[in-house]
């Protein structure tokens, strides 16, 4: 998909981000983050506890109370701020994505078998069920999927990736996305969804809808953070009576103030991950965006982080889909180049993949390349589901290939013999789940074309890949169980599922979840939606049927099978980054308990004194720094929280042991040295 990538802090995010901040003061708004409602209202506190102050009715000095609300009401903009960057950057790319869709005409057909006689109107216009018929260098109108022809299909607007598609009727590459281009040919279209319902549209309502969804386990861990708030709150309401005891008990000092009791609970409560929480999960949704999935929700995006099974439809995932010509088999007292010769020019007007791939194959193995068709005077045969043969006339020579059965019957019409060895070819290339196509010269046999699945290239490498991140891959095929294990241990899957049924491929998954595992799926064809739909994490690859990419969670636009692994990983670190802001979050409290509870109680308690490790200037710069410092952490996280904790494929004890090293012990010391440094900045500049 082409869109303009937005840097991290781009000023075309910045100042609509800030506005949104303050809009985002509503209380409506501010409810449903119950830690930061908290903070809300202690801003509002504050501010009343100023203006009482500025009647000369102040609890503590006017310009410490001031100073502590203001700071108070950026912790508050400062967390909303980071929520609109986070939607900001997804609102981009909903701008993207609308970019595409521009005004288009259709040519409606009164039926599919009329291609002549169509009337223009508006592609609005088109409903579901309607057919159209789309030319060369026209766009298509809507989502659908061919019913008649075959043409060469420009996705780049779409996928980002520029190299055409084949879209043909029948099959598992039969879908078209609308406002995509056809480039050559043409093909009568059967639309599959009413206006509004476009993928177009439904990537556009993902990604505005990013926002309003919570993960179970951002649920799990907003519970626990108001939990924190509520026991914080309940200590901190204590406070105040106690101090007033105490100061009377021992007749020394002055009972600390609400101001400061406010700026204590809003220090102790989880402000820095209650702050970042909604960021991180709108940022999750948008690095799947830039990695070209579109995911209908986080929790999917979350549940890729757990994933251990991966189920892998094999044809058109991990092959290429459309077989390949991989091997010339000539009969006895034929060579194999005359054969690749004859194969080849049976095949030059051949545009399907596997007449394509046979002349690829002549040209690479025997250089026959530069044929002058006019020069041959070709007269070419194409092929039909009534002889399932194709070929050339080349004068009196009759070049044909097709089906052994097919070609045997034509080969003995002609008074000719079918070799009773290559009958045996024939079979030995089928067991081996290849597929036959027998070359013959009038009423000579020539030999066989062996065309086969082609494995994806790198995908060996890439198995390795989610093998060492601990999940396990499984391919599914309808192939024998031979032809199953050759492609199997040539992808490098460690299981393979044969002679697979929709049936087969439900009950797999759901055995895997009965025994705990997390399963994902990968898939492009009807036949997979039912296993689509049942499986915790489902890739429906863009080029695949619609069937398909409704039954799934996500869609992969670029259909590259192995894109799972960004998912995985873009799953994996969003937990990670949740995590390690949370680990930081709860440490760098203990650097604020040392700031504020020794200047709230230490002129009650002198002993308290001693807590104060930083040596901060005075009670009030100790507490203000605090506050200060407490606001200002949410901003320099922001990035992080955005950006995401960096995955590494590393054991879940390692990986643990590292984010309690870095964000745990960081979180224990970058505070003490942030407060003081805001200290001896306050002291400087003589506001405290």
């Amino acid at each position: 998909m082409t869109q303009k990538k937005l840097a991290l802090f781009d000023p075309l995010l910045i100042k609509p981000a800030i506005l949104e901040s303050f809009r985002k003061l509503d209380p409506r708004v501010q409810w449903r983050n119950p830690v930061m409602f908290v903070v809300y209202v202690g801003s509002f506190l504050t501010t009343l506890l100023w203006v009482q102050a500025l009647e000369g009715h102040g609890e503590a000095p006017t310009r410490f109370i001031l100073a502590v609300s203001l700071w108070l009401w950026f912790t508050v903009l400062f967390a909303n701020f980071a929520e609109a960057l986070a939607e900001g950057r997804s609102k981009a790319q909903a701008a993207s994505l609308r970019g595409l869709k521009k005004e288009t005409w259709a040519k409606k057909l009164q039926s599919p078998q009329d291609t002549e006689h169509w009337q223009a109107l508006p592609a609005t216009d088109l409903r579901k069920g309607d057919f159209v018929i789309v030319h060369t260098g026209e766009i298509i109108p809507a989502d659908g999927e061919v019913v008649q022809g075959i043409a060469s299909v420009d996705e780049s607007a779409i996928t980002g990736e520029s190299a055409p598609v084949i879209r043909e009727s029948g099959g598992d590459f039969s879908a078209v996305t609308g406002g995509t281009r056809v480039l050559s040919d043409w093909i009568v279209v059967r639309v599959t969804v009413n206006p509004g319902e476009t993928f177009v549209d439904r990537m556009i309502a993902m990604v505005e809808n990013a926002k309003r969804q919570k993960t179970p386990n951002e649920i799990a861990l907003t519970i626990l953070l108001v939990a924190l708030t509520i026991v914080f709150l309940a200590v901190t309401v204590t406070l105040l009576p106690y101090s007033m005891f105490s100061v009377e008990a021992a007749k020394l000092g002055s009972p600390v103030s609400i101001t400061v009791l406010v700026a204590l609970l809003v220090c102790l409560i989880p402000t820095t991950i209650a702050g970042l929480l909604s960021s991180i999960g709108v940022a999750g949704m948008s690095r799947m965006m830039q990695a070209n999935v579109i995911a209908t929700s986080g929790r999917a995006v979350e549940a890729a982080g757990d994933v251990d099974i991966l189920l892998l439809d094999k044809t058109g995932t991990i092959t290429l889909g459309n077989r390949q010509a991989a091997a010339f088999l000539p009969a006895e007292g034929v060579s194999e180049a005359a054969l690749a010769d004859a194969a080849q020019l049976a095949s030059l007007a051949d545009e399907t993949p596997e007449g394509r791939s046979i002349v690829v194959l002549a040209k690479q193995k025997f250089n026959l390349r530069s044929r002058d068709i006019h020069a041959l005077n070709a007269s070419f045969v194409h092929f039909s589901a009534q002889t399932r043969m194709s070929g050339v006339d080349l004068g009196e020579r009759e070049i044909r290939k097709g089906a052994a059965d097919a070609i045997r019957r034509r080969v003995e019409s002609l008074g000719g013999s079918f070799p009773s060895v290559l009958a045996r070819t024939v079979q030995e290339v089928s067991r081996r789940g290849s597929t036959p196509l027998v070359v013959a010269d009038g009423a000579r046999v020539l030999g066989t074309i062996e065309l086969k699945d082609i494995v994806k290239g790198g995908i060996k490498e890439r198995f390795s890949e989610l093998r060492r991140m601990g999940i396990r891959t499984i391919m599914i095929t309808g192939d024998n169980h031979l032809t199953a294990a050759a492609i199997a241990a040539e992808a490098g899957v460690d299981d393979f599922l044969a002679e697979a049924t929709p049936e087969a491929k439900l009950a797999l998954i759901r055995q895997h979840q009965a025994e705990g595992r997390l399963v994902a799926m990968t898939g492009d064809g009807t036949n997979d939606a039912p296993a689509l739909a049942q499986a915790d994490v489902a890739v429906a690859m863009n080029t695949g049927t619609q069937a398909a990419k409704e039954a799934g969670n996500m869609v992969d636009l670029d259909s590259n099978p192995t894109k799972l692994i960004e998912v995985v990983e873009t799953g994996k670190q969003m937990l990670m980054t949740r995590g390690s802001l949370t680990t930081f979050s709860i440490a760098n409290d203990v650097a604020k308990y040392f700031a504020i509870i020794p200047a709230a109680f230490v002129t009650t308690y002198p002993q308290l004194g001693a807590l104060n490790v930083m040596h901060l200037a005075s009670p009030s710069s100790a507490i203000l720094s605090a506050v200060i410092f407490n606001a200002l952490i949410i901003v320099l996280l922001i990035p992080l929280a955005l950006k995401g904790v960096s995955y590494q494929p590393l054991g879940a004890a390692m990986l643990l042991r590292r984010n309690l090293l870095v964000y745990g012990l960081g979180g224990l010391i970058a505070p003490f040295i942030g407060i003081k440094l805001i200290d001896l900045g306050l002291a400087a500049a003589g506001l405290i």
